[in-house]
């Protein structure tokens, strides 16, 4: 037997409680952790009843000692000493105080009465010029007296700080505290200064000065709290608090004594306790919201000196961490956070600006000694401070900081006031004196810290700033964003020019440029040394500054203008021609995206693109093409390739959030250059597909992935649909028209399985439409159904007789429809739409559309008459403006494009831009004047426009204003009701692929000349004609012998537009068709030579082409340019 398996008996005997040995041991380790807890709980309860019983009895002791004090004094002598005063009067009282005031945070009446008799006597003692009497002869005395004196006076800090938080909760008698406040403020003053004590001799003022010092290191250590005090009563205050002036004077007057307290070489000194009070001062003070706004001047005056902002610039530079730990426990002990609409950080950085540069004098006076010192240390505190504040609330997000601002806008005016004053402490940094005077000290080497390296302020260095601060602007202030920034840095001459030259010798070397040199703030071109296109820059800063403010503030935030193929006017110069290949354009330094740069070269390029793009919206044709200001077109192609790289490597490979506001920027200004482009090019075609020219894929995976791509990660999720969504142009544009018609197939496949389109017919629409009434049948009939106009339309004519014409609709009658209607709707005499003053003639709605009954609505309607046009790839024959398209496509205008849509109007205005004169004598005012059925319309162009007078120096205001109601103000209700009928079919993801000329092209069809033999490799022939008929072989012969214009007019003869699809006549709906119209001729005038007079005859519903036969070609020329010129032969067969 197994003697492994022999059952064990035990010992003990059978039990019913036997357990395992694993389950003793657990049982012995709880019951002992039970008699632990038992004995913690009952020493927590007896250290409980200890505190309780100390807490009893001393509050007993110390209404009792308050009692007898208070008797004491009430009969005391008129003897006054120190030791009467330290042991009898002072000891006690900071006893029952501390014990019935402090702990409890509390101050009673009989409290407030007690002090002010205690503050009082210590008065008069300090006061007195008697040594036996005087309380400040105990610091210079035996160690024992000068101990006591320390203690008390340390007590006395303590308690000052709890009066000045009674001054911030105290709701009852607090005049009374303030007077006792003011009382103690005062003795600390005087204890703190021993100079002014009235028993100082040269044998003891060492001494004196030492105790004095002692207390002041106190005041700033964390043991005291008074900064923390100081901070809570300050947040209190308001700019006019008369009644707390003197409060406050002396609670920032210590609060300074620290400072006071360093030797002036406070770099070369090892002081840790000053250093802690400006660690105290800088965490607390600094930070605290308005500080700059809740001070009297005189304070501010105090808080600027150098020997204040010096030792702080110092101590956040060497103490970055502890500092912003500790303004961290600050924020979070106050119950902040970083969602907040100002962190402690943002006010930390507005009250260092406000302080160090109020203005331009206050900036530092170079009588000062060695002010490049302040400038380094002012640049890199900033630098330091915002990137830590951008850090915080640019990782929240957008979308936590948005509904703070919305609640602030619609809340009262005092706390939407927060904003404003933030704003206003960064105002110094839009001012150019700032750049100025940073500039100056640009590159320049700087000892900073004695025996120790030495400190610069480099162009990047200041680009770091002015890059953060565009940064901050755009978080912190969003509803005015970083527009008072980008006002100032786009009009100060040179600077831009500046900033492009340094990224131009890292991004575009040509001789080796390191990133070493450009972090040095070497730059080619110094901001001083300017060369011709910026003198050009500075007249136009002298043209008016101010003059761009208001314009700048309405036209910042928008997309550029629409394009117009024109040949450029501009003749690029010999040296400057480039290599077309597009390896010319694809910068390399840039293939990887913003990830592949430094964060010094992001944060200038970052400035850069800001900058620029702010300018340009301003910057006229003149001043681009001809003044070339501020670039040369050869370096305006260099910013665009640059741009390019940039922003297509930076979608296609992902970028992180730090990176978001640069994509943004840098993409605005893409966009400005491109359009621009597109309306007056300068820019070889080559530049713009360079850089997707090895990776653009193939045109059914573009249009998924730009359909599938989430629209709230476009910039940071690598991805080809946001290369798609945001630069379409780097693809061409018959590929772009591909991705286009592969939306709609997937629109319509999509719908397809959703079950709206089980069969032919299950879900279209049936109308019966008036000849005679086009365009109210259909409007009366389709406006309502919406997107369901996706669906298909059979049509039923009814002829001038009232009676039903025969035939079955199979698509050539819809096609009929959309032609007639959109005929009748455009045609001037409607008056929905007019025509342009320009040789083009391009459609634009009439501004007396909005009088007509449902005439809003019935552009609402053709909108979606033109999207269903689109949407089933059928050309229209019309052109919209340009201006009118930019609407479509959510884009802005400019004023350039004013001269296609009122050419006298922009005369004008040019005009005035350029008068000499004084505008004055030409009486115009902010107002314009409309006509409409005999009655004129004043319409102000700002509020109180008809009182304004239009001035030399309110000029640009008033063309810019005139500008913008043409072009968006007036314009905007028929655009917006054109785009919601329009977006009704058409995503407007897929308008966004195309620009004005293109959308053009896309509704009307390509260019003015027809490729015959696409033509005839995709025409069918019906009625026994084939391709091999004799007649069908001479109209072939007769279409390539026709001029570009004769043939488009006889495909608009044919088709009833006259330019062929964009891809092709593959895609023409219906098919181009030629049928055979059989003519019987009589044997004579065969064998005389006559041909068949029959004119050939079209219907255009179809695309069919009735043709006789013909036997000569001259006939068929004769009768084809007959029939098409005459617009004859037009029938439904």
């Amino acid at each position: 037997m197994d003697l492994n398996r022999k059952h064990k008996v035990s010992l003990r005997g059978a039990s019913s409680g036997e357990i395992s040995r694993d389950a003793l041991l657990a049982k012995v380790s709880q019951e002992r952790e039970l008699r632990s807890y038992a004995r913690r709980a009952n020493a927590a309860a007896l250290y409980i009843q200890r505190v309780w019983r100390s807490y009893i009895v001393r509050k007993k002791a110390a209404i009792e000692i308050q009692g007898e004090w208070e008797i004491l004094l009430s009969c005391r002598s008129d003897t006054l000493t120190k030791s009467w005063v330290s042991s009898t009067v002072l000891r006690p009282f900071l006893f029952f105080i501390r014990s019935l005031c402090i702990q409890h945070q509390k101050i009673h009446a009989r409290d407030i009465h007690c002090m002010q008799t205690c503050f009082k006597i210590l008065l008069e003692s300090i006061n007195s010029n008697d040594h036996g009497c005087n309380f400040c002869s105990l610091a210079v005395g035996t160690f024992e007296e000068s101990k006591t004196w320390d203690c008390q006076t340390r007590k006395m800090v303590s308690l000052c700080s709890f009066l000045l938080m009674e001054c911030n909760y105290s709701q009852e008698r607090i005049k009374d505290v303030i007077g006792v406040t003011a009382l103690l403020l005062r003795i600390l003053i005087v204890l703190t200064d021993p100079k002014s004590w009235k028993i100082i001799t040269k044998e003891n003022f060492e001494d004196a000065e030492t105790a004095g010092k002692i207390i002041i290191q106190y005041i700033g250590s964390c043991r005291s709290g008074y900064y923390s005090a100081v901070r809570s009563y300050i947040k209190t205050l308001t700019k006019h608090t008369d009644e707390r002036l003197l409060i406050t004077t002396s609670a920032v007057t210590l609060t300074l004594r620290p400072f006071h307290v360093r030797q002036p070489a406070f770099v070369d000194e090892h002081q840790p306790d000053t250093d802690v009070a400006v660690e105290e001062y800088v965490s607390l003070i600094l930070t605290i919201p308005r500080l700059v706004f809740c001070l009297p001047s005189a304070l501010i005056r105090a808080l600027k000196h150098k020997s204040i902002l010096m030792p702080s610039f110092h101590t956040i530079l060497t103490l970055k961490d502890k500092i912003l730990t500790r303004i961290s426990v600050m924020e979070h002990s106050e119950k902040q956070s970083c969602t907040m609409e100002i962190p402690s950080l943002g006010w930390a950085i507005g009250n260092i600006i406000s302080l160090a540069t109020s203005s331009e004098t206050d900036f530092m006076d170079p009588q000062e000694l060695n002010p490049e010192m302040f400038y380094v240390l002012y640049g890199h505190v900033i630098v330091t401070l915002a990137e830590n504040l951008l850090s915080q609330v640019e990782n929240v997000g957008t979308q936590d900081i948005h509904p703070d601002i919305e609640a602030t806008l619609k809340t009262e005016k005092g706390e939407n006031s927060v904003k404003i004053s933030f704003v206003e402490l960064l105002r110094p940094v839009c001012q150019q004196w700032h750049l100025a005077k940073l500039l100056a000290v640009s590159g320049k080497e700087i000892r900073v810290i004695a025996e120790k390296d030495t400190e610069t302020l480099g162009l990047l260095d200041i680009a770091r700033l002015y890059s953060c601060m565009l940064r901050i602007f755009c978080v912190l202030n969003p509803v005015v964003g970083p527009l008072p920034v980008l006002n100032m840095l786009s009009f100060c001459p040179g600077y831009i020019v500046s900033l492009w030259n340094s990224l131009e010798s890292f991004l575009l070397p040509k001789s080796g440029c390191r990133a070493d040199d450009l972090s040095q703030g070497s730059v080619k071109t110094p901001w001083n040394k300017r060369s011709p296109s910026e003198k050009k820059m500075k007249h136009l800063k002298n043209d008016g500054v101010n003059k761009w403010v208001n314009v700048l503030n309405k036209f910042s935030g928008k997309s550029p203008g629409p394009r117009e193929h024109v040949e450029c006017t501009s003749a690029q110069p010999e040296s400057s021609q480039v290599n077309e290949s597009t390896d010319a354009w694809d910068v390399e330094t840039l293939r990887c995206g913003p990830v592949g740069i430094s964060k010094d070269v992001s944060c200038l390029l970052h400035l850069f693109c800001a900058t620029y793009a702010h300018l340009l919206v301003v910057l006229d044709d003149i001043q681009f093409y001809e003044k070339q200001v501020p670039f040369t077109l050869e370096k305006q192609r260099r910013i665009a390739s640059m741009l390019n790289t940039l922003v297509y490597n930076g979608l296609l490979r992902g970028t992180g959030p730090e990176n978001r506001q640069l994509m943004d920027s840098a993409i605005r200004c893409l966009h400005l250059l491109y359009e621009r482009d597109c309306r007056h090019p300068f820019c070889p075609s080559a530049l713009w597909l360079s850089p997707g020219r090895t990776s653009r894929p193939p045109i059914a995976f573009a249009a998924r992935t730009h359909e599938v791509l989430p629209t709230s990660n476009v910039l940071t999720s690598p991805s080809m649909g946001s290369v798609i969504t945001i630069t379409p142009h780097v693809f061409p544009f018959e590929e772009r028209v591909h991705v286009f018609r592969e939306f709609i197939s997937m629109d319509k496949a999509s719908r397809k399985m959703a079950g709206e389109v089980d069969a032919p017919g299950a879900r279209s629409i049936e109308i019966v439409v008036r000849r005679g009434h086009v365009v109210e049948d259909g409007f009366q009939q389709l406006n309502s159904i919406g997107s369901r106009l996706k669906s298909s339309i059979h049509v039923s004519f009814v002829n001038e007789s009232g009676l039903p014409e025969a035939g079955l609709d199979y698509g050539g009658l819809s096609k009929e429809f959309l032609t007639d209607i959109t005929k009748a709707a455009f045609a001037t005499e409607y008056g929905l739409f007019s025509q342009t003053p320009t040789s083009d003639r391009l459609l634009v709605p009439s501004p007396s559309a909005r009088h007509l009954e449902n005439g809003i609505q019935m552009i609402e309607f053709l909108g979606r008459i033109v999207g269903k046009a689109l949407y089933e790839g059928i050309l229209l024959d019309y052109s919209f403006s340009h201006v009118f398209i930019q609407k479509l496509l959510g884009r802005y205008s400019f004023i350039d494009e004013l001269s296609g849509l009122d050419p006298e109007l922009y005369r004008n205005l040019m005009y005035i831009k350029n008068y000499d004169g004084d505008l004055k004598e030409l009486c115009l005012d902010f107002t314009v004047t409309e006509e409409f059925c005999g009655k004129m319309n004043i319409i102000e162009l700002k509020p109180g426009g008809k009182d304004i007078s239009v001035m030399n120096e309110n000029k640009m205001q008033y063309i810019h204003a005139m500008a913008d109601y043409k072009l968006n103000r007036q314009i905007v209700p028929f655009s917006n009701a054109f785009y919601r009928g329009l977006t009704d079919l058409i995503s407007p993801a897929w308008l966004k692929l195309f620009n004005a000329h293109e959308f053009n092209q896309l509704l009307s069809g390509g260019n003015h000349d027809i490729d015959v033999d696409d033509l005839r490799r995709n025409t069918k022939y019906t009625g026994g004609y084939s391709d091999s008929s004799r007649t069908i072989k001479i109209f072939w012969e007769v279409m390539k012998g026709f001029e570009p214009s004769e043939r488009c007019m006889l495909l608009k003869f044919v088709t009833s537009c006259s330019r062929a699809p964009l891809l092709g006549f593959k895609y023409l709906q219906p098919t181009f068709i030629i049928h055979k119209v059989s003519c019987d001729t009589s044997l004579w005038a065969a064998i005389g030579g006559q041909d068949v007079e029959r004119l050939p005859s079209a219907s255009t519903c179809y695309n069919t082409l009735k043709l006789p036969t013909y036997k000569r070609a001259s006939t068929m020329r004769e009768k084809l340019l007959y029939a098409i010129t005459s617009n004859a032969g037009f029938e439904l067969s």
